[in-house]
């Protein structure tokens, strides 16, 4: 059931957004000059996957974790759409494709050792990543590899279509965070 809710959100979504992502699209294009920004993360089953999103740091920044990224990377434009969470929305690109889904475990980079070995000790790669989800809405990141990967697993174990919905609305209503950088 919860495949089909992503499926049908981010179809709409992306139908329905369309003039917010041309618009952030071509602001973004006059910002870095790079708009979109892909980056291999680690997916369901530990499979590989290019996540992307609306670029908010330099081309030229390290390909990092966030809570590693030097937050003078970020742009302007870069932090506004950080904050608004506008940077996500590429994402439902990924939801459609049913590489992510829109409630799950943040996927995470190849390098990001620590956390890979949590999730994999507690099976978070049998579910798909996701957009948002329990430790978002709890501003836990991935600066703490095994509280990230518990609550990740709480999160899988527990997830209902109540809890899928009630994630969804939280991370829209503006509690839910990504990885800690400190914008200006």
């Amino acid at each position: 059931m919860q495949r089909l809710f992503d499926f049908l959100f981010s179809l709409f979504g992306l139908i329905l957004g369309f003039p917010v992502l041309l618009m952030i699209y071509l602001i973004s294009f006059l910002d870095t000059g790079s708009p979109i920004f892909r980056q291999e993360r680690v997916g369901l089953g530990q499979k590989p996957f290019m996540l992307t999103k609306f670029r908010t740091m330099r081309p030229e920044t390290a390909s990092v974790a966030s809570h590693l990224a030097d937050a003078s990377a970020v742009t302007s434009f870069g932090a506004f759409l950080r904050r608004s969470k506008l940077d996500e929305l590429p994402q439902l690109w990924n939801v459609l494709k049913g590489e992510m889904s829109l409630v799950g475990p943040r996927p995470c980079l190849f390098s990001q050792i620590e956390l890979i070995s949590e999730r994999s000790s507690r099976a978070v790669f049998s579910a798909r990543p996701g957009i948002t989800g329990l430790a978002q809405v709890n501003k836990i990141d991935m600066s703490t590899p095994k509280l990230l990967a518990e609550t990740d697993a709480l999160m899988i174990r527990e997830l209902t279509m109540t809890t899928y919905f009630k994630y969804i609305f939280i991370t829209v209503g503006g509690k839910g965070s990504g990885d800690a950088i400190k914008l200006k």
